[in-house]
């Protein structure tokens, strides 16, 4: 991502990934735009799966040509590819089959890692959105590894199964990497987002307890239980918040928002009062003689 792009944008890019797949990833990004969009928020969904689930879940069919596929080869423009939602504030990149051949393509490419990090940034110059949600595919492939280099940060979702603390560790040492590597120096874990909570068994609560040990302050208040209306709504075409707006999914995604809008704001004024200190002391630095620099003389004449 260009630092200079991500210094002067507004809009947020946030990638919700895990490698692992059925661990509430899509369902998540669906109902987080969905619920974001109720407070007011412009969200803009890139659905980056080959099996478009994000792209179905809101209610739009897969049509071929109608992806970030066309753009990545060149062949289609990112404007032509934005589709609206039957929901205000969303829009969507959708997703088709052919995604799955845009691994080929972006390897080909000589800086494949920021090949959709060229593409976001024309949506950050253009400040049109609050927040890009990215729908990374469920593998370690270089879809996923690119979008999280186009990424500020990444929600990662988990289920409340000990099999998906193993994804956790993948994913979490991925970013490292990516940091550590220069893919993506500032890349970081916006939070961890526990998901199909069953508040009835030990085990779920052991799971969640574990995770809060070991991650502490990353891992969200919020927790997304196992919801029958949760599971029903994509058949439907739509977010729980639609089709089920009092249900405890719709509340607890409308939690997790509020939770989330809360930290982007937290550090949003980190930043800015950052910012604030670090140009009253170049101000202050300007202002001082150099040492050694001879004092001013008087002008011929002056008294």
């Amino acid at each position: 991502m260009s630092d200079a792009l991500a210094a002067t944008s507004t809009t947020r890019v946030v990638a919700i990934a895990n490698q692992k797949g059925g661990v509430g990833k899509t369902t998540t990004v669906v109902n987080l735009a969905a619920a974001l969009a109720e407070r007011k928020q412009t969200v803009l969904v890139i659905d980056l799966d080959p099996q478009a689930n994000a792209t179905s879940g809101l209610g739009l069919p897969r049509q071929p040509g109608i992806s970030l596929y066309p753009i990545l080869t060149g062949s289609a423009e990112i404007a032509d590819m934005i589709q609206p939602t039957a929901y205000e504030n969303i829009n969507i990149i959708p997703a088709e089959l052919d995604l799955a051949g845009a691994e080929i393509e972006i390897a080909r490419q000589p800086d494949h890692l920021h090949a959709i990090s060229k593409i976001i940034d024309q949506l950050l110059v253009a400040r049109v959105f609050d927040f890009v949600l990215l729908d990374c595919p469920p593998s370690l492939g270089i879809l996923m590894t690119s979008s999280l280099a186009a990424a500020h940060s990444v929600v990662v979702t988990m289920q409340c199964e000990y099999y998906a603390m193993e994804g956790l560790s993948v994913i979490t040492h991925l970013v490292e990497r990516m940091r550590a590597d220069g893919v993506n120096p500032k890349l970081e874990i916006e939070g961890i987002l526990m998901t199909m909570f069953d508040a009835r068994t030990k085990l779920a609560q052991d799971v969640v307890a574990e995770v809060r040990n070991h991650f502490g302050a990353l891992v969200y208040d919020t927790v997304i239980p196992r919801n029958v209306r949760i599971s029903e709504a994509p058949s439907f075409g739509k977010p729980v918040l639609a089709y089920d707006s009092s249900s405890k999914g719709a509340e607890a995604y409308r939690a997790f928002a509020r939770e989330f809008l809360a930290r982007f704001k937290t550090k949003q004024q980190t930043f800015l009062a950052a910012a604030a200190r670090q140009a009253i002391a170049a101000q202050a630095a300007a202002s001082v003689p150099l040492a050694g620099a001879a004092p001013a003389q008087p002008a011929p004449g002056a008294n």
